[in-house]
């Protein structure tokens, strides 16, 4: 969430920063400094009616010890016992309002992030590689997949439901395989400490990562919504050290984690949503940094380079895109987008988002280091998929595939998998 004193000394800069998301937030501002105000107020109206008290109190005993009535006194103090029991409740009235406004205010995006109202306006930074040249007919994953047999969505609908998959034989094996190398990769060559959350997080994780209370409807909630099916890695991952204080010396903090990702909301009707694009359950593996601040944007940077070395690896065309401040996250200041290239859809898929939280979420989780001083600060957070399956399943497989409809996988794949190609 966004610091409160920084609205109250600022508010005309904030309302600004807000405003280049486009929407209504920034009128939020003035609702969020009236309550606040209200608040401050109750807070100040306390002060005094305690002080009040303790100096009735002092001179009750004084009257007491002269053998004076004190009966004026006892019922002002009781008066005053009233007064503040009700300006308790309607402090902390205001203090439950104020946050739950906060929580629904979006980041600041950063201000060097590319002004633009949606994603059409969002500039490509940098691509890698060219697109592949395929001969004869440019299949895509459903058909490739369905022909191998690699998946089979007509009975992973029995099961579940549209927006599902089940991958069979061949297909489960690769999933499994670009599972474990992804991990590898990060934890072997890019210094990151392998997780393996529960699947199962708590409304107040939820809350500190910012799923919560904006997009409550596309979560797979249980028991009263208190607990909910991850969405993300990210979740139970950033939260791990929730309420916690590092030494500045502890950070940064660096994670990865391989989790099953559940999430109501998989697109409207059309490309999008046929075969494995968008689904209500897909397999990833995020990656995760607690930082200072000094360092958080230069690490949003190798974050994002992890992640794209995965794709070069692949030998997958991929570009970089900078999410403008009308298309950036909900909660993030800074966001790389990166999308490979899928042959059989004849479009770039995102396979990845790399953002940079600021203080937002470490705010609303409590999380905190010690500076050289002394001083406890709020962490910044950061993660960014390395990568989203299944859409790297399907620009493999299209990017790979035959003129005997063979799929030929790249090198590094080889050993996780079995074989070189699958028929």
């Amino acid at each position: 969430m966004l610091d409160i004193r920084l609205i109250r000394e600022q508010p005309d800069f904030v309302k600004e920063r807000l405003g280049t998301r486009g929407g209504d937030d920034a009128a939020r501002i003035d609702e969020l400094l009236a309550v606040d105000a209200q608040r401050r107020k109750a807070e100040t109206a306390l002060q005094q009616l305690n002080a009040d008290r303790k100096r009735l109190s002092k001179e009750i005993g004084g009257k007491r010890s002269r053998g004076e009535s004190s009966e004026e006194l006892e019922s002002r103090v009781r008066e005053i016992g009233e007064e503040i029991a009700e300006l308790n409740r309607a402090s902390t009235a205001a203090d439950e309002q104020q946050r739950e406004i906060l929580l629904r205010i979006p980041n600041l995006p950063h201000p060097n992030a590319p002004i633009g109202k949606d994603a059409s306006e969002n500039p490509v930074v940098r691509s890698w590689g060219e697109k592949p040249q395929l001969h004869g007919e440019v299949q895509d994953h459903v058909t490739i997949g369905s022909r191998l047999k690699l998946f089979d969505l007509e009975r992973a609908a029995k099961l579940s439901g549209s927006g599902f998959i089940c991958f069979t034989g061949h297909g489960a094996r690769l999933e499994r395989a670009l599972i474990n190398f992804m991990l590898d990769l990060h934890t072997r060559e890019h210094g990151y400490t392998e997780m393996s959350p529960p699947f199962l997080v708590r409304r107040d994780c939820m809350i500190g990562t910012a799923q919560l209370p904006k997009f409550e409807e596309d979560m797979y909630g249980l028991e009263g919504n208190e607990i909910f099916l991850a969405p993300t890695a990210e979740v139970p991952v950033t939260n791990f050290h929730r309420e916690e204080i590092f030494a500045a010396g502890d950070l940064p903090k660096k994670f990865a984690a391989y989790t099953p990702c559940f999430r109501r909301e998989a697109g409207s009707a059309g490309r999008e949503t046929r075969g494995i694009i968008r689904v209500h359950q897909f397999d990833k593996v995020e990656m995760v940094k607690l930082t200072t601040p000094e360092s958080s944007f230069d690490e949003l940077e190798a974050l994002t380079a992890n992640a794209e070395r995965v794709l070069q690896l692949l030998g997958l065309h991929y570009r970089v895109i900078e999410l403008c401040t009308g298309d950036v996250g909900f909660g993030s200041a800074k966001t790389y987008d990166i999308e490979a290239w899928s042959p059989g859809q004849n479009a770039y898929l995102e396979v990845s988002s790399c953002s940079n939280f600021g203080d937002y979420q470490a705010r609303r989780m409590n999380l905190r280091y010690k500076d050289a001083e002394g001083k406890n600060r709020f962490c910044h957070t950061l993660n960014g998929s390395g990568l989203a399956l299944p859409r790297v399943f399907a620009a493999l497989i299209e990017t790979g595939q035959q003129a005997d409809g063979s799929v030929r996988l790249p090198e590094p794949l080889h050993a996780y998998f079995g074989a070189s190609e699958i028929r």
